[in-house]
């Protein structure tokens, strides 16, 4: 019989986290994260990373596999995915994928088409242009450019204008022509489930979480990564909770606006992630408002041993 492979989604802050390793116990599964910046060591805290406890009880994947100064994308993970599969599986156990990145996730249920490598000069250029001018003068190029990406995009993400207008001006074909216009539908052996939390819940569940990353210490972490050296343009530092802190670390807002900051930014970007899980109607939605954990476990697990009892 072929174990069927699970996902876990949801928007940040939602209990991804705990609900996927009540179910990788139940189910003998072992957890690949789909988290773009859990993949980066040293960003522990402001990513609420998975602790010693937490990995102890379940072997984890894609975590702290890449050194803050190095890029990512839904391509390098989907190839280091695979990788991780093909360990997991050969051992006998199960896979399940836990994540908020919503590139990531995509790459699970429909594979990436293949895309050119971009300039570096023509990427160090665009930088300078966002540096400058600011990266919304850079978005309003893109729709321009590429009006299907740019109209698409899970907001204004400065790695992905950047990205996208790179490729068009190397190859003069629009980023959005590299996506295989075909409709998405989830693969046989994939279950996927899908976190909600009505509103007002998630929002404050999300000022909790701030609250508990700066009294653990998150500043300290954000001072430690720059006296390694890490600059703050980098991708892995250019993203919520760390741009705010090195904003404050640099003089240029206080504490207070800090942390006002980073939950105005945490609940933006969830609601980017909610706007683009929309789209998944065949997804098993867990309204954690309403299911308690241990319910929500069973629903996945009765449902994965239902559909691996199928001929």
């Amino acid at each position: 019989m072929i174990k069927r492979r699970i996902i876990i989604a949801g928007p940040t802050a939602s209990g991804k986290t705990e609900l996927s390793l009540r179910a990788a116990t139940r189910l003998g599964a072992e957890i690949i994260s789909v988290d773009s910046r859990q993949c980066y060591r040293f960003l522990d805290i402001g990513t609420a990373k998975p602790g010693s406890p937490e990995l102890a009880r379940v072997p984890h994947y894609n975590v702290s596999v890449l050194d803050p100064s190095e890029k990512d994308s839904a391509a390098r993970f989907s190839e280091r995915a695979g990788q991780y599969v093909t360990y997991i599986e050969s051992k006998g156990k199960r896979v399940l994928f836990c994540g908020g990145s919503t590139l990531h996730l995509q790459s699970l249920i429909q594979p990436l088409d293949h895309i050119p490598e971009s300039d570096p000069i023509i990427l160090e250029e665009l930088s300078e242009v966002a540096a400058a001018k600011g990266i919304e003068s850079l978005y309003e190029e893109l729709l321009q450019a590429d009006p299907d990406y740019a109209g698409k995009m899970d907001g204004k993400n400065y790695q992905r204008i950047i990205r996208a207008l790179s490729v068009w001006k190397q190859t003069g074909i629009p980023f959005s022509h590299f996506h295989t216009a075909k409709s998405v539908s989830l693969p046989k052996a994939l279950d996927l489930f899908l976190i909600h939390r009505e509103r007002a819940e998630l929002h404050e569940r999300i000022s909790e979480r701030t609250d508990r990353m700066i009294r653990d210490g998150f500043t300290n972490e954000v001072i430690e990564l720059l006296k390694m050296g890490y600059q703050p343009k980098l991708q892995s530092l250019r993203t919520v909770g760390y741009k705010e802190a090195i904003a404050y670390l640099q003089g240029d807002i206080t504490h207070t606006q800090m942390v006002s900051d980073i939950k105005t930014a945490t609940r933006r970007y969830a609601k980017r992630q909610i706007t683009w899980f929309r789209k998944w109607d065949f997804a098993t939605v867990l309204n954690l408002s309403e299911l308690s954990m241990d319910e929500a476990v069973n629903q996945i697990t009765e449902q994965v041993a239902a559909k691996e009892q199928k001929p």
